[in-house]
């Protein structure tokens, strides 16, 4: 009896130790006096770094107004730019509070982390230099690059069933494809290619249908510790969708 205890109190504190950190609680940012939030800064119009250097985009704006509803101004928010292997595990690690980092909403992530309601619908798009082509059916046969191993090819597969699906490795693998007129058309996540547009004015436009849907949110920590921040994200998120101010912002950033 009394090894088996000694097992059972060696695997709790083995697992104590193991067992990654929680970020920090809504009483914990305010006493803090800074909200920390793990974001993108090469994602526009999400979240990109202007010619200055300075963090802009529609969610960086929500980190910025977040900010302000916890902690009475916008700019107590500390932004940490973060690549996409690691949006969640800075939570687990507890370097931030929340992250708003072009996340989409699944059910493999939502068993490790909570979910705010989608502040953004995102999707897979097309992007075409083409004339030739202004609507879905007149990419039947023709070549479509997609990224590989992305989920970008199974909706082109399943709307545009004739198109000639690309492989490239890169989104500059892909405008180089484009401009040499080796596919008329790219797929991928239609809030970047938003951007691209935006990057390149000239010659690139995206046609008008999502061919998928992915709902963009904020992710939070699990946990009864966490409840109160994870209700009052959302108590904001509600009030800035019934005020118009997110619709006005996602306006704003042409998407």
């Amino acid at each position: 009896m009394q090894s088996q205890l000694r097992i059972f109190l060696v695997l709790g504190l083995a697992l104590l130790y193991l067992a990654p950190a929680s970020a920090e609680t809504l009483k914990g940012v305010r006493q803090r006096g800074r909200l920390i939030v793990a974001v993108k800064d090469n994602t526009r119009p999400l979240g990109f770094k202007d010619q200055q250097g300075r963090l802009q985009g529609l969610e960086i704006d929500i980190a910025q107004r977040l900010s302000t509803e916890i902690l009475g101004q916008p700019d107590r928010v500390d932004l940490i730019p973060i690549n996409n292997q690691d949006r969640l595990q800075v939570l687990f690690d507890r370097k931030v509070d929340v992250t708003i980092a072009r996340l989409g909403i699944n059910r493999g992530r939502s068993r490790v982390v909570e979910f705010s309601k989608p502040y953004y619908q995102d999707g897979t798009g097309l992007l075409t230099n083409s004339a030739k082509v202004q609507k879905l059916a007149d990419l039947a046969g023709q070549p479509v690059a997609v990224i590989q191993s992305s989920v970008s090819s199974y909706p082109v597969a399943e709307n545009i069933p004739r198109a000639k699906l690309v492989p490239v490795g890169s989104y500059a693998g892909a405008k180089k494809l484009l401009d040499e007129g080796r596919v008329v058309a790219f797929a991928a996540d239609y809030s970047l290619l938003v951007g691209w547009v935006q990057e390149f004015p000239q010659g690139y436009r995206l046609l008008p249908e999502k061919l998928s849907v992915e709902s963009l949110a904020i992710a939070m920590p699990k946990g009864i510790q966490h409840q109160e921040l994870r209700e009052f994200v959302q108590e904001a998120l509600d009030r800035w969708k019934k005020e118009g101010w997110l619709q006005e912002r996602i306006r704003y950033w042409g998407l």
